[in-house]
Formats: structure tokens, C-alpha cells, sequence
């Protein structure tokens, strides 16, 4: 179904909708029996909107049929698609569909009684909510910043069944669809293991059914009739790593320069603390942004991790708290946080805003008990230890932190290539520096056991 507004735009106004190539390959992709469909590529490539733009299509050829839309955190959706996305495809190509939004449950109806749902994976009371539901179609945006686990999950939710009258008056059951999209990661991580490899991400073994998943490069080359020119030429003189993930599309090559890696991660990954194992010692570490609070959307986050170290003599990371936010909200995060683990110690890096972080801190909480840090020298230096001993085993993940994990990721021995600051990341090495007291002045840390403390903490 395409729109085509004959009439020229008026200033202020979006010009004529049509199609471009790659669209029209993308719909032919689409229109296919594959159940799961990547479509992956540079920026501004208009992967979200050929998405959102079925999905529509879909639910208003489908009486009663339900959709969601799903990002890491709800905010990102409900301001990137919501309120920009889903009312632009609906401007340009369905113009004059009424549609009803519900803002309290965070969906949209269409007179037929179809549903578009829009979630955060962030959210669990949210999340319950949407997931308690069945789908025809499911669509994770931004899938580099999503687990595998959670796109294991959402396989389990695509099961509406919804039957509709073909034109030619037979009855028809529509397809089930779980689309994708992504700036794509790097080649270590699950989307490229499951959609380019063809194999199982956690095995690790060729798929049974590798019909059943496909991909498809879209990049701004071919949107750029709808671009403006600097914007692409601005793509085009990022620096490598960037401008073959958002100009060229290329998922990034695992290096040996990594300090982290998925697999590394995954290995040291658990679901639970061991039953016979104490805590000796427990830090919440912060990396402060110099938010102030009428500034807090425009800054970067405050790095706050929450670490143990076990009688076992193994680090564990237990919460990833960090918040974007002034010191009003992010201190009271800490404490809470300080009083809720029973933690030992706060640990703030003080060379950015002095004693900033100590004043936030104790003014939500005077009786915490306050460390602060100062770095002598680079991120990469005071991370390469701390990656070593996540190589020995002497660190373990409590769970999944997918955040803290890409910004770890981000690490190479000649420097951070992450998109934006890593205060997560930040925040882990102080924590884990904190615990292996010493670390950070070796070259590597000793491969033989650590010495810690007998004394178990009450």
C-alpha cells in the first residue's frame, strides 16, 4: 500500500511520500514467508520507518490483530517512535487513518480494532504488561542494545492468531512477523551470530532452520534523495569506526586489542551469588558527569555500579544503576543504593568537580562512608587489569548488564571507541580497583590465587 500526495508541500510541510528502491526490496524481503527479519545498516537509512510502516499496514488489513513495537528502555521508543516515527508514517503514507493513543498503557487503536502496543524492556511492571499478551507482530528496535535472551522471550509472545478476507474472497491466516533493525554491533554479538553466521548464538551450532531468519543491509546511500547533503557528508568523515558502522553499515571485526569481548563476558557470566558464598566486602562506585539538575537530558550519564567481593575471592557485579540526572537525583540513587547492599564503602572519581561527588553523596546520606579516587592515568591503562582478571575467572556478572557490557566492549588497548563517554564502564573499574586493591599498578595481574581477607563480613 503506497501514498503518493500529488500536490507540492507547502513550507513547513514533508514533501511528496515515495518509496525508494531499497524500500521497495525491503517490502519484497518482507513480503516473503521468513518468519525473522534483520534489517541492519547505517543512519537515517529509513530501516524503522519501512518497519513501522508494515506493521501499520498489518494491522489495519487485519481486524483485532496486535503489534508491539519494543526498545531497550521505554523512553527511547516513546520518544523516537511514538511520538516521532509511528505519527510520521501515519502523516505520509495513511493519511486520514484515525487512530486512538492511549498514553496511560502506551498503545494505539485503529476503528478496527487493531492494536499497536509500545514498550521499554527497561520496565518490568511495563514489560509484564505487554508480554501477558499475544502478537502477530513483534518488532525490537535498535536490537544491538538487546539481549538474547529477551529476543528468546519475545519469540514466545508471537502467537496471535488473526485470519483476514483476501481479495479474492478466500479466508487467509496472516503470517507471523518478528522484525529487527540495528546500527549493526560488532560481529560478536548475537544479531550477527543468529542472522549472518546462520548459527545458534549460545551453542554456537548451525541452525536447523536458517530459512527462517533474514537479512538485509540498508544504508543512507540509498535514502539520500531524503537526506540533506551535509548530513551525509558529515557521515562520511567520522572516524573509521564510526563511519563504517553508521555510513557503511559494517558490522565492527572482534580485535585481539579488545580488553572485553562478548564471549569473554558470557563466560563470566552467572545467574546467582553460590549459596556457600559471604560477602567480605561491598562498593558502590560512581563516575560523575557533572550533571547539573536543570541540565539532566542533555548530559551525560552518572556511572553507578554496585560490586562485592565474595569469600570465594571472586568480584561480583551486582547492580548497574547508572542514571542521567543531577546530583539531586543520582545522589539519592547512590544512597540508597550504599544502604540497600549494606555496601562498605562509596567510591566517587573526584578529578572531575573536586569534592562534588563526596557533597551529593553524604547530603542524601551523612553517614555513608566515603573513598574518593583520582585518575593518574588513561581509561585504557586502569581498565587493562581489571579485563585481565575478567579473563581469570576473578570476575563474575550477576546477571545481564547489556549497557555496561557494550561500553566494556568499547575497550581496545589503544583506546575507547564506544559512541559516547563510558561512565558505566568507568564506574566498573573503580568498583572492581576498589576490591583487588593493588591491581592497577601491575602490568597483569598474578595468575596464581588472591590473597583476601578470612574474616567473613557479617
Amino acid at each position: 500500500m503506497t501514498a503518493v500526495i500529488d500536490a507540492p508541500p507547502e513550507v513547513g510541510e514533508d514533501k511528496p511520500f515515495k518509496l525508494t528502491v531499497k524500500q521497495e526490496e525491503a517490502l519484497g524481503l518482507i513480503g516473503t514467508e521468513v518468519l525473522y527479519i534483520l534489517l541492519f545498516g547505517g543512519s537515517r537509512s529509513t530501516k524503522t520507518f519501512t518497519i513501522v510502516r508494515t506493521i501499520v499496514w498489518r494491522a489495519l488489513a487485519v481486524p483485532n490483530s496486535r503489534h508491539a513495537i519494543l526498545r531497550f528502555r521505554f523512553n527511547h521508543v516513546k520518544a523516537s517512535i511514538f511520538y516521532d516515527t509511528f505519527p510520521k508514517v501515519m502523516r505520509l503514507c495513511f493519511p486520514g487513518v484515525p487512530f486512538k493513543p492511549n498514553k496511560e498503557d502506551w498503545f494505539v487503536k485503529f476503528p478496527n480494532g487493531s492494536e499497536i502496543w509500545f514498550g521499554g524492556l527497561d520496565d518490568k511492571e511495563r514489560t509484564e504488561k505487554i508480554l501477558g499478551r499475544e502478537y502477530a507482530t513483534i518488532f525490537l528496535n535498535e536490537v544491538s542494545q538487546i539481549s538474547y535472551n529477551s529476543f528468546l522471550m519475545m519469540v514466545t509472545r508471537l502467537a496471535q492468531q488473526c485470519f483476514y478476507k483476501a481479495k479474492d474472497g478466500t479466508t487467509r491466516e496472516l503470517s507471523l512477523k518478528l522484525f529487527l533493525d540495528e546500527n549493526p554491533p560488532k560481529k560478536s554479538h548475537w544479531s550477527h551470530k543468529l542472522f549472518i553466521e546462520k548459527r545458534e548464538p549460545t551453542s554456537k551450532a548451525t541452525l536447523e532452520d536458517p530459512g527462517d531468519y533474514a537479512a538485509m543491509m540498508m544504508n543512507p546511500a540509498d535514502n539520500a534523495e531524503n537526506l540533506p547533503a551535509a548530513y551525509m557528508k558529515a557521515l562520511q568523515k567520522l572516524p573509521k569506526a564510526q563511519r563504517d558502522r553508521f555510513w557503511l553499515g559494517k558490522f565492527a571485526d572482534d580485535s585481539d586489542n579488545d580488553l572485553w569481548n562478548s564471549d569473554t563476558i558470557q563466560a563470566a557470566r552467572v545467574t546467582a551469588i553460590p549459596d556457600d558464598v559471604n560477602f567480605i566486602r561491598v562498593v558502590v562506585a560512581v563516575d560523575p558527569s557533572g550533571a547539573s539538575d536543570n541540565e539532566s537530558e542533555n548530559n551525560d550519564d552518572i556511572g553507578i555500579v554496585v560490586a562485592a567481593l565474595g569469600s570465594d575471592g571472586i568480584g561480583y557485579i551486582l547492580e548497574d544503576l547508572t542514571v542521567s540526572g543531577g546530583p539531586s537525583k543520582w545522589g539519592q540513587v547512590v544512597a540508597q543504593a550504599y544502604g540497600r547492599h549494606k555496601a562498605d564503602r562509596v567510591v566517587g572519581e573526584s578529578n572531575f568537580g573536586g569534592g562534588m561527588v563526596e557533597f551529593t553523596v553524604r547530603a542524601a546520606d551523612p553517614n555513608v562512608s566515603y573513598k574518593a579516587v583520582r585518575a593518574s592515568r588513561g581509561k585504557v591503562v586502569r581498565a587493562e587489569p581489571i579485563s585481565a582478571l575478567t579473563e581469570l575467572g576473578k570476575i563474575k556478572f550477576v546477571g545481564r548488564f547489556d549497557d555496561l557490557e557494550d561500553e566494556l566492549c568499547g575497550f581496545t588497548q589503544t583506546g575507547y571507541i564506544g559512541e559516547k563517554s563510558p561512565n558505566r564502564a568507568d564506574a566498573f573499574v573503580w568498583a572492581m580497583t576498589e576490591l583487588f586493591p593493588g591491581m592497577t599498578k601491575r602490568d597483569k595481574p598474578p595468575t596464581g590465587p588472591i590473597s583476601i581477607p578470612t574474616m567473613k563480613r557479617i
